[in-house]
């Protein structure tokens, strides 16, 4: 069948399809641990009573036509009074766009900014850059990091692939690592942006900044959340954020997220929203300007949201470094942020009980899958090396009694590789 050249070419999400492996085994029988969704069981991570409670007055309200294009006005005043109280970034309601999440948000940052054949600079492993790069036929200009700099991308790696860059895509907290821009190093990489855009002319295009901070709320410990408008003031004509509910408050189905840019790239973003209508609903707009004015309920929602996540990925984060004291092939980075863990599994070459040998890492991932009923996602699927031996798990849906059982099982499996 003759289809456009975009659907020939699009590469099928590495992800979707290890999901529809798993289902197949559940439905089988088998006893699967899923740490691949980067989304949470609802039993375990509810959403704010108060934000579950405004929605349903909302629609009882009879709140069910369409909203404002650019979203309505009283949930955009509510974001710029709550982003200022969290952040002290100051921005009026029309450097604010409103969608249904933040996946179409990031499509109109690229269609708004980003011609065929203009370089798109970004980080690998990281989520889904690829493919918005391949829809707007932009040259990929790609950054492979490793555990030395925490998968993050440092201004050294950057500097030599900005001059005539348009978007420079970054992402902090980072999907899918969970690990973060420290502030001297997000700061360098603002003044090579600074730098870069002084040198081009009144005609030529900018370098802008796309800034993916979605899981902004979710850091722990000593780690503080950084952005390039609070380091440098002028990065504010050249950032486009990226930000939603779904995962600072486990409300990755009620779809709602926002932009905060410079007033004319929100401005094209919203005219091409205009076409697509991925508007978030008007029911849940109205409900969240309300819930977003509670500063004491998000409060206390975030303390214990946070509590639960962070034990969870310090609990398996300690449970994989006993693994590795004793001498399996394993390793994990310490967690700092998100939902996510990132994880080694370096067994590519080793032989099973059963005399297969584990040849690529694709073969390691379906092992893990088969003998320790362990579902996790390899950084391949994020544009990574195929060689690279290390995965995103993601723990929304983790049970905390079931941590130790999925370290043992995970002990059991790679202790007769040889």
């Amino acid at each position: 069948m003759k289809l456009s050249q975009l659907a020939s070419t699009l590469i099928g999400s590495e992800i979707v399809k290890l999901g529809g492996e798993i289902k197949e085994k559940i439905r089988q029988g088998a006893r699967i641990y899923n740490f691949t969704v980067g989304d949470f069981d609802p039993a375990l991570f509810p959403i704010p009573k108060e934000l579950e409670n405004a929605i349903i007055d909302a629609y009882r309200q009879g709140h069910t036509n369409y909203p404002a294009a650019e979203g309505n006005l009283d949930l955009r005043q509510a974001i710029a009074s709550f982003i200022y109280e969290k952040e002290k970034l100051t921005y009026s309601t029309d450097e604010i766009l409103i969608a249904s999440g933040g996946r179409p948000l990031i499509y109109t940052v690229f269609r708004a900014i980003c011609d065929k054949g203009d370089k798109v600079v970004y980080a690998v492993p990281s989520w889904n850059n690829n493919h918005y790069t391949h829809f707007t036929e932009s040259e990929h200009v790609v950054i492979e990091t490793g555990p030395e700099t925490r998968f993050m991308p440092t201004a050294q790696q950057l500097a030599p692939h900005l001059k005539g860059a348009t978007l420079l895509s970054l992402c902090s907290p980072q999907n899918p690592t969970g690990t973060t821009f420290d502030k001297a190093e997000l700061s360098a990489i603002c003044d090579l942006v600074l730098e870069e855009n002084k040198q081009r002319g009144p005609d030529q295009k900018k370098l802008y900044v796309m800034f993916d901070q979605m899981y902004w709320h979710l850091t722990y410990g000593e780690i503080r959340h950084h952005n390039p408008v609070s380091l440098r003031a002028e990065m504010k004509d050249y950032t486009i954020f990226i930000d939603a509910i779904s995962k600072a408050f486990a409300a990755t189905g009620v779809r709602v997220g926002w932009s905060l840019g410079p007033a004319p790239v929100i401005q094209k973003m919203k005219q091409i929203m205009t076409h697509i209508g991925a508007w978030a609903p008007m029911a849940e707009q109205k409900a969240l300007a309300v819930y977003l004015q509670e500063s004491p309920a998000i409060e206390h929602y975030l303390t214990g949201y946070k509590k639960e996540i962070e034990e969870r990925l310090n609990s398996i984060y300690n449970g994989l470094m006993q693994l590795k004291q004793l001498g399996l092939p394993v390793d994990a980075i310490k967690p700092e942020a998100a939902i996510y863990l990132t994880v080694k599994i370096d067994a590519v070459g080793k032989t099973t009980p059963q005399e297969k040998t584990l040849s690529s890492q694709a073969d390691v991932t379906a092992f893990l899958l088969d003998a320790a009923g362990l579902a996790l996602v390899p950084f391949y699927a994020f544009g990574a090396s195929a060689s690279s031996p290390w995965y995103r798990m993601s723990i929304g849906t983790c049970k905390k009694e079931d941590i130790p059982i999925i370290l043992q099982q995970l002990q059991e499996a790679l202790q007769p590789l040889r």
